[in-house]
């Protein structure tokens, strides 16, 4: 098991440490294949037991433990780790991960502490934005009013202008933990929804998953990138190599589209994200040739550039706005939505500034056993 050595490390350094490596290591009956990164806390070594292993670690308190520790959750590498692991059961995006343990009740229980907490310091975090009149035109009006106040540094005009090769990679390291998964977190709203919000929902998701092409899958799209550019497409690749903060902003997706009575949050949440993906997909193409990256590496972005002009309209106006209009007592959820959205991947993009301004990698280093 860990011990204080760990404690004072996972706080500290970007990586884990050798303690930490041969605790995880403890578990020979994982299969490295097939769940290809390894445990960063006591938390998540007995959740990744659980999920893989014929073997019942005992879970009881070591939720509360963690978060007791943890100074910052959004950062905190042994609660986030353990959340993407419980949601990924959920999604079935792991094979290694045993299906008959996905409502296993100690790991539902420990789901729903690390979410609570999580919820909680967003709620927290995020500045509330003065609700309009629950009309669809007024909530869109308000989204994209939401938007164009966001300060948050831009990550694709970097890339654009300054970044170097390795920079890009990482870029699309960073990425893949979300976009080989592209659309499902939000997809978990369409059975919660009714009438027009759901056909507009639909509407998206079906140009997220090709419009019945496979090989215009969006998620497939930024797999062929993720080849030509000699990296991994395997899903949970590079797990070990993301920091907290990526694994927060797919997690905060996952907890918005998984848990019913927040569908205001993961509605806001795509109307935030669409509206600010069609620009700097455009910064990320433009980045990529400056560099002499082919085609076959820009184009996930180039389908977004006209995709996302089109799709951030039918968010903003038929789907959050409708939601409104339908469900107004939804408006303050789905402005909350949107505005973490903003926060959470707005922190993403500075750690990985912050990181490349100092000459640093923004990926943790890598785990050898």
């Amino acid at each position: 098991m860990y011990d204080a050595a760990f404690d004072a490390h996972h706080h500290t350094a970007p990586h884990p440490s050798s303690e930490t490596r041969a605790s995880s290591d403890a578990h020979p009956s994982i299969d490295r294949r097939t769940v290809p990164f390894s445990a960063r806390g006591p938390l998540s070594e007995a959740v990744l037991s659980r999920l893989t292993t014929p073997a019942l670690p005992e879970l009881c308190g070591l939720a509360e433990t963690a978060l007791d520790r943890c100074d910052d959750i959004l950062a905190d590498d042994d609660v986030q780790l353990s959340l993407f692991l419980l949601h990924a059961s959920a999604y079935g995006s792991l094979d290694g991960l045993d299906p008959d343990r996905e409502w296993d009740a100690e790991l539902v229980a420990v789901r729903r502490t690390l979410e609570t907490a999580f919820e909680a310091a967003l709620r927290a975090q995020v500045e509330p934005t003065e609700a309009p009149e629950p009309k669809a035109d007024a909530v869109a009006r308000t989204l994209f009013a939401l938007v164009e106040a966001d300060n948050s540094p831009s990550l694709a005009r970097y890339v654009a202008r300054k970044a170097t090769a390795e920079q890009v990679r990482e870029t699309l390291i960073q990425r893949s933990i979300y976009t080989l998964r592209e659309a499902d977190p939000h997809s978990w709203a369409i059975p919660r929804l009714t009438g027009a919000p759901k056909a507009a929902l639909v509407e998206i998701q079906a140009d997220e998953y090709g419009g019945g092409r496979p090989d215009r899958v969006h998620a497939e799209i930024f797999a062929r990138a993720l080849r030509a550019a000699g990296l991994d497409d395997t899903y949970g690749a590079y797990v070990d190599r993301v920091p907290a903060i990526t694994l927060a902003s797919l997690n905060m997706m996952s907890m918005f589209g998984l848990n019913r009575r927040l569908v205001g949050a993961i509605v806001g949440h795509l109307a935030a994200y669409e509206m600010t993906s069609s620009i700097p997909c455009r910064m990320y193409a433009e980045g990529l040739r400056r560099l002499g990256f082919g085609d076959e590496i820009a184009e996930y972005f180039d389908e977004h550039v006209e995709a996302d002009a089109v799709h951030e309209q039918i968010a903003a106006r038929d789907l959050a706005g409708g939601l409104a209009q339908q469900h107004p007592e939804l408006l303050p959820d789905i402005l909350f939505g949107a505005a973490a959205c903003l926060a959470v991947d707005g922190r993403s993009g500075a750690h990985v500034l912050d990181a490349w301004q100092r000459g640093e990698s923004s990926l943790r280093a890598e785990v050898r056993s």
